[in-house]
C-alpha cells in the first residue's frame, strides 16, 4: 500500500528505525537470478518486454491493486434484480486492471506467438506478475496451457486460438465471438473423487442436430468461472472425454453452467473459484472418446509449470521484502542483514530461491525445445513433476521464515506477508497434490523409459564438479536401478531426484560460490533442518548481495 505522509509528529515518540517503503522498484532489474535465467534459457529477446512489465508490477500503483483486490473479493451473482439467473462474478476494478496489465503484456500468448523461448518468455512474465498480485495468474495461466488441449480438435482450436493470441482482455460478458479477446478456465473435480478423475460422475449425452454433447453434473471446484470456456471431463458411452463448455450457447444464450457459490479459500483472494453444476450444458468433444485424462493432462502440464513459476515467484516476492527490512533495520546496535545469525537465514533463502529459479526455467527451456527434441520432451515429461513437487512443497517454509525476517510486523495484515503466506501452499495442492505428484513421476518412470534416460543425461555432464553432488547422483543411480520404487518411496525418490537436478543445474550455469553453497547446505551427509542452521562455511555477504534489492 502506498505510503501516506503524517501530518503531525506524534507527542509520545519519534517514528525511526523503520524501512522505508518498498516501492517504485523494477522488479526485474535487480532480479540477477531472473535475469540470468531467462537470457541463458533463450528468452532474452523479451528483455524489453520484461523490463517494463517488472517496472510496472514493482510500482506503488500496481501493488495497491493488488492490496485492493485482495481486500474486495470476487462476489457471486447468481440473479440479476428481476429474478432472471444470471451466474456472473463481479469483481473490484483492481482485479480488471491486473488481468489487463498481465495478458495484454502476452503472458498467455507469448509462448505461442513467439519465434523462440516463448515458454521461457511466458514464465518469466508470469513470474512478475506473481510480484503484484499471484491470485490473478490463474487465468492468466489456464488460458496459456489450454492451447496444446485445443488443438486435439482443429475446429476448436481454429476459433478459440487467435481469440487467446489477440492479448487482449475484455470483461464483458457477452459471446465469445463479440469480444476482443478471451479467458479459458478448467472444471474437472468432484466431491466424491478430487484428484481420482475416474470417479467423476458428469454424463454427456450426443445431440442428434450438431454433433455436440449436453452436460448434466456438478464440478467440485472452477476457478475462474468468468472465463469464457471451461475445459470440462464428462463420461459419455465410450468413458471419460473432454469437453469444451462456453460460458454461451451458438445461439447467444447463456449455457446452462450454475455457479452454487464461490470457495471461501485460505488465500488466493482476488481469484475466484468455485461450485459449478451443469443442467444440460452445451459442450463440443476434444479428443477421442474415453480419452478425456490422456487429452486434458497437455494442459495440466502447462499449469503445472505455472506452478512452479508462481511458488518460486511468491520466494522472491518475501526474500525480496526480509533482504529490504533487515538492511534498513538495526537491532542491537547494527543492521540485522551484518548480523551472523540472520545473514545466515537470509543467505539460506536466497540458496533455495536461486534453486527454484535455475530449475523452473530449465524446465521452461525443455518445453520450448519439446517440438524439435524428443530428449528435451522426455525431460520436460519427467522434470515437471519432479519440480512442481519439490518447489511448490518448500515454498511455504520460505515464506513463513521470510515472515519472521520481518518480526511482529510481518505478522500484521498491512504487511504484504500475510497475503503472501495464505498464497503460499496453494500450488502444491493445485494441479495434484504431494502424492499424486510423486506417483505420477514414478509412474513415467516406469512406462516410459526415455524418460529415465533424458534424467540422467541432465545430470551427467555435472559429474565431477562436487563431491556432495556427486554422492547424491550416484546415490539416485543406485535407488532408480534397484528396480524396487514402490509407492511408499514415492516422495523420497521424488526429492531426491529434484536436490540432485537443482544441484546439477547450479554447478553448470551459477557463480561457483552458489553451487557451492547450494552442495554444502542441502547435499552433503547431514543437511540442516531450519533455514540458517547449516555448519559449514559459505559467503553469505555475497550471496546476499546479489539478491539484494537495496544495490
Amino acid at each position: 500500500m502506498a505510503s501516506l505522509k503524517p501530518t503531525t509528529r506524534l507527542q509520545t515518540h519519534e517514528v525511526i528505525n523503520q524501512p522505508p517503503v518498498l516501492e517504485n522498484i523494477n522488479l526485474y532489474n535487480f532480479d540477477a537470478a531472473l535475469n540470468e535465467a531467462v537470457n541463458r534459457e533463450g528468452g532474452g529477446w523479451a528483455a524489453a518486454s520484461l523490463h517494463a512489465l517488472g517496472e510496472r508490477v514493482g510500482s506503488a500503483e500496481v501493488q495497491e491493486w493488488a492490496e485492493q483486490a485482495n481486500r474486495n473479493p470476487p462476489q457471486l451473482r447468481a440473479f440479476d434484480r428481476f429474478g432472471q439467473r444470471i451466474d456472473e462474478v463481479e469483481f473490484h476494478p483492481a482485479y480488471h486492471r491486473l488481468m489487463a496489465l498481465g495478458i495484454e503484456h502476452g503472458i498467455s500468448a507469448c509462448a505461442w506467438t513467439a519465434d523462440q523461448g516463448g515458454h521461457v518468455t511466458h514464465s518469466a512474465m508470469l513470474y512478475l506478475m506473481t510480484l503484484a498480485d499471484p491470485g490473478v495468474c490463474c487465468p492468466m495461466s489456464m488460458t496459456y496451457a489450454v492451447i496444446p488441449t485445443l488443438r486435439y480438435n482443429s475446429a476448436i482450436a481454429n476459433e478459440w486460438e487467435p481469440r487467446i493470441l489477440a492479448a487482449r482482455y475484455d470483461q464483458s460478458v457477452r459471446p465469445a465471438d463479440e469480444k476482443s479477446g478471451v479467458t479459458l478456465g478448467m472444471a474437472m473435480t468432484e466431491k466424491q473423487g478430487g484428484s481420482d478423475l475416474r470417479s467423476n460422475t458428469t454424463r454427456a449425452t450426443p445431440l442428434p442436430a450438431d454433433g455436440a454433447f449436453e452436460l448434466v453434473g456438478h464440478k467440485w471446484f472452477c476457478s475462474a468461472p468468468m472465463s469464457d470456456a471451461f475445459l470440462s471431463l464428462a463420461t459419455t458411452d465410450a468413458g471419460l472425454s473432454c469437453f469444451l463448455v462456453p460460458r454461451w450457447r451458438p445461439d447467444g444464450t447463456r449455457n446452462a453452467i450454475q455457479i452454487l457459490r464461490l470457495k471461501d479459500k485460505l488465500g488466493d483472494r482476488s481469484n475466484a473459484s468455485s461450485e459449478i453444476e451443469y443442467h444440460g450444458a452445451w459442450a463440443r468433444l476434444i479428443g477421442e472418446p474415453g480419452h478425456g485424462i490422456r487429452t486434458i493432462i497437455e494442459m495440466v502440464q502447462g499449469t503445472r509449470l505455472d506452478c512452479m513459476i508462481g511458488s518460486t515467484a511468491l520466494m522472491r516476492a518475501t526474500l525480496t521484502h526480509a533482504l529490504w527490512h533487515c538492511t534498513h533495520r538495526r537491532a542491537f546496535g547494527s543492521e540485522l542483514i551484518k548480523q551472523p545469525a540472520m545473514a545466515k537465514v537470509l543467505a539460506d533463502l536466497v540458496i533455495e530461491q536461486e534453486g527454484a529459479v535455475a530449475m523452473s526455467f530449465r524446465v521452461a527451456r525443455a518445453f520450448d525445445d519439446a517440438h524439435s527434441s524428443e530428449q528435451a520432451g522426455a525431460l520436460a515429461r519427467i522434470l515437471t513433476p519432479i519440480a512442481k513437487y519439490w518447489i511448490c512443497k518448500r515454498a511455504p517454509g520460505f515464506v513463513y521464515e521470510a515472515m519472521e525476517c520481518l518480526g511482529g510486523g510481518g505478522y500484521v495484515e498491512e504487511s504484504p506477508l500475510p497475503r503472501l503466506f495464505r498464497q503460499a501452499p496453494v500450488n502444491s495442492i493445485w494441479e495434484g497434490s504431494g502424492n499424486i505428484i510423486a506417483l505420477d513421476t514414478l509412474r513415467a518412470l516406469k512406462r516410459e523409459p526415455r524418460v529415465l534416460d533424458a534424467l540422467l543425461a541432465e545430470l551427467e555432464p555435472a559429474r565431477g564438479a562436487d563431491r556432495y553432488l556427486d554422492a547424491k547422483i550416484e546415490s539416485l543411480k543406485k535407488l532408480l536401478g534397484a528396480g524396487e520404487l514402490d509407492d511408499a518411496s514415492a516422495r523420497y525418490c521424488v526429492e531426491s531426484m529434484a536436490l540432485a537436478c537443482q544441484g546439477a543445474i547450479l554447478f553448470k550455469t551459477a557463480p561457483s560460490y552458489l553451487a557451492e553453497a547450494f552442495a554444502e547446505t542441502r547435499l552433503r551427509a547431514n543437511p540442516s533442518f531450519t533455514y540458517g542452521a547449516f555448519r559449514g562455511a559459505i559467503d553469505t555477504a555475497v550471496l546476499i548481495s546479489r539478491a539484494s534489492p537495496a544495490n
